[in-house]
């Protein structure tokens, strides 16, 4: 079901609206007026003298408003004419005068006044009316009553019907009073023809129009032409154009009806229709009825083309008009927006299909022609496109004359025209003399030169060749800092990417303190560390015995600058004090898998020469035994409570330049809680001050 084009079906014309008009009967004009208000017309026209405006001393009535209505006055059902009817809207202008002695008579000046205020007014309204070769003016009388009579306040409208004027004529009509006390009202109006106008069977001279219909079906719009079958007439499809003759598209004689079908991608703002009965001599009627459709003017734009021409010439192509711009633009190498040479170059109304030459006295590759429509680009097209090779990292200068002999120089940047000499932090600015001699030694291209100005381009080439050179050397130096950093960075990098490396040394007091050993052993692989620990290691214990594998872990250890960590326990501090007591022989009472113990051979005489510290870290278990119970002897190194001090322990542990203070804290929080659960099933009450003194050494103990 095709859709309606416009609201309703239309004659060939200009206007797109279509009226169903009223029908007046009789030759004789008529007035009515508001409720409240009584007019009367005069018999025949009067002359049209407005004459001049004279002061109200009191209220009158005068006209504010003006509207018009088409109406059809006939004769015969099949015999009307076009009639303009006019409302006329009105106030009540001007004030009462109060006396000057008002004061002096008091109470009398009100009686005086009384009679006046409620009176009613009157007032005499001329329309003229004029309508090529027509020319009449008519007088209405118009009475108000008292209780309608407000200062400044409208009364009501009164009704003429009617003046005839010829379809498509324009009208003109006036109001104003008389005598006249304001400025007269003016109107004027282009009335329709037969094409916009549902008179097709009340005017006689519209009967031999053929009449159309523009619907659209999808993609499809259908010119529907309502035509009797015998009537033959001619169509034609035209392109509209402001600039040059009319461009016939499609032209067929044919016998109605018809239906023609477009597509939607044919549809530009000045495809019009034109259609004629095939007389001689009859009137040709057009329409344009896609003017102000959006597809029209998106079809155009994707129909238009912009060429450039040999040597310094373009040309726009399009089937209509365009309301465009044209202007050149500077692109420059590194890419973004065009930039406009507005001043000097001046912005110009786009002439279509007529080649163009640019204000230019050499071509340049960087220069661009810009089409553009309510500030939006459409089409551009650069030089460098044609026969000019690639855009060139040329810095372009604008030089602006003034009067006496005055000029200024700017080089045109994504920021803008920078003058040379100043101190921006621009290429341009930082270049400025050695452009400024560039120019003055011939070494700049001269685009266009008038009275106003001229435009250069200078090549920066050789600026760059030397800005490379110096960058290039730069990054050598950078390359050859970094080679050196990262040589006496070696271990420390290897150490960082690898985590470092820590040998836990530890009693096996029971199973549930080598839980709680496992335990904090798996919390330190997560920082990351690489800890090694007899737990995991028991079949090389088997193989190279306890004394062999420890030797091989410190020596290790201690070659990638890790560190060996003493977890100190009740079992452990008794085996410490038996070595002290009864030398190395103490040792091999314990069993095979027993590292720690075996350890004590190298340990011990570690913190006895002073070779301990950097190398050892303590700790114990805050739950299980107390500082004082640790042995002097190995308060030279640092010696925490877990979990108490675990923060400490862990930037220990990853030693000087490997921690993150900020992640510390977290870390910390997961080994905790990774603990928690081993430390509940890892019960061993803590000794009184006697037992400390029992299992721990004095400081006078190990020496």
């Amino acid at each position: 079901m095709p859709v309606p084009w416009f609201l309703l079906s239309l004659a060939l014309g200009r206007s797109p609206v279509v009226l169903s008009l009223e029908r007046l009967a009789g030759p004789q004009d008529a007035v009515r007026c508001s409720p409240g208000l009584s007019c009367h017309l005069w018999d025949g026209d009067v002359l049209c003298l407005p004459g001049s405006i004279v002061s109200a001393p009191e209220p009158v009535l005068v006209p504010t408003h003006l509207q018009t209505e088409l109406v059809l006055r006939c004769h015969q059902e099949t015999d009307c004419e076009l009639c303009v009817r006019v409302v006329i809207h009105l106030t009540v202008h001007g004030h009462w005068e109060k006396p000057e002695d008002e004061e002096q008579f008091g109470r009398a000046a009100d009686l005086e006044l009384e009679e006046p205020r409620n009176a009613s007014l009157q007032a005499q309204v001329v329309l003229s009316f004029q309508a090529y070769p027509t020319a009449r003016c008519v007088l209405l009388e118009v009475q108000v009553p008292a209780a309608l009579v407000q200062p400044g306040q409208s009364v009501g409208s009164v009704v003429f019907d009617c003046f005839e004027a010829a379809l498509g004529a324009e009208v003109r009509i006036w109001s104003y009073t008389q005598p006249r006390y304001k400025k007269e009202l003016n109107f004027t109006q282009q009335l329709p023809d037969c094409r916009g106008l549902e008179v097709r069977d009340s005017i006689q001279s519209c009967w031999a129009l053929p009449w159309l219909n523009v619907s659209a079906d999808g993609d499809d719009v259908h010119l529907v032409l309502e035509v009797s079958e015998e009537q033959h007439f001619g169509l034609s499809l035209y392109w509209n154009q402001v600039q040059g003759p009319t461009k016939p598209w499609w032209h067929r004689n044919l016998t109605g009806p018809q239906t023609i079908t477009l597509n939607h991608t044919d549809l530009v703002p000045c495809l019009c229709i034109q259609v004629w009965p095939l007389e001689l001599d009859s009137v040709r009627t057009s329409i344009c009825p896609f003017r102000k459709d959006p597809r029209a003017y998106r079809n155009l734009w994707r129909a238009t083309r912009l060429q450039l021409l040999h040597p310094l010439g373009w040309r726009l192509d399009a089937p209509c008009s365009l309301p465009a711009e044209a202007s050149l633009c500077w692109q420059a190498l590194g890419g973004g927006p065009c930039q406009s040479l507005v001043p000097p170059l001046p912005r110009e109304n786009v002439t279509v299909n007529k080649a163009l030459d640019f204000p230019l006295l050499k071509g340049h590759p960087n220069l661009c022609v810009q089409v553009s429509s309510w500030e939006k680009v459409q089409l551009q097209e650069c030089l460098w496109s044609d026969s000019l090779g690639p855009l060139k990292d040329d810095m372009l200068l604008v030089e602006t004359r003034g009067p006496q002999a005055n000029r200024s120089l700017c080089a045109l940047e994504l920021s803008g025209c920078t003058p040379l000499l100043s101190r921006a932090s621009t290429r341009a600015a930082r270049l400025g003399e050695q452009l400024l001699q560039d120019l003055q030694s011939g070494q700049c291209l001269q685009l266009w030169d008038d009275d106003l100005g001229a435009l250069w381009a200078c090549p920066m080439d050789k600026y760059i060749h030397q800005r490379w050179a110096l960058v290039w050397l730069a990054c050598l130096l950078f390359a050859a800092v970094l080679f050196l950093l990262l040589l006496l960075k070696k271990d420390h990098v290897k150490v960082a990417s690898r985590g470092r490396a820590a040998l836990l040394l530890y009693s096996a007091d029971n199973a549930d303190f080598e839980r709680l050993v496992g335990a904090l052993a798996s919390a330190l692989c997560q920082l990351p560390l690489r800890v090694a620990v007899d737990l995991w290691s028991r079949r090389e214990l088997s193989a190279q015995g306890a004394l062999a594998w420890f030797h091989a872990q410190r020596r290790q250890t201690l070659q990638e600058g890790g560190v060996v960590v003493l977890l100190f326990s009740p079992g452990a501090v008794a085996l410490c004090r038996e070595w002290l007591q009864d030398g190395a022989s103490a040792t091999g009472a314990h069993g095979p898998h027993d590292a720690f113990a075996a350890s004590l051979n190298c340990v011990l005489p570690d913190f006895m020469q002073g070779r301990a510290p950097g190398r050892y870290v303590g700790a114990y278990f805050d739950s299980l035994l107390r500082r004082d119970a640790v042995p002097s002897l190995f308060l030279a190194v640092p010696v925490l409570a877990l979990p108490s001090q675990l923060p400490d322990f862990l930037r220990a542990l990853q030693g000087p330049g490997l921690s993150h203070p900020g992640r510390l804290a977290d870390r910390a929080e997961q080994v905790s809680q990774a603990l928690q659960p081993a430390l509940g099933c890892c019960v061993g009450p803590l000794g009184t001050p006697e037992t400390g003194r029992e299992m721990g050494l004095e400081a006078g103990d190990g020496t």
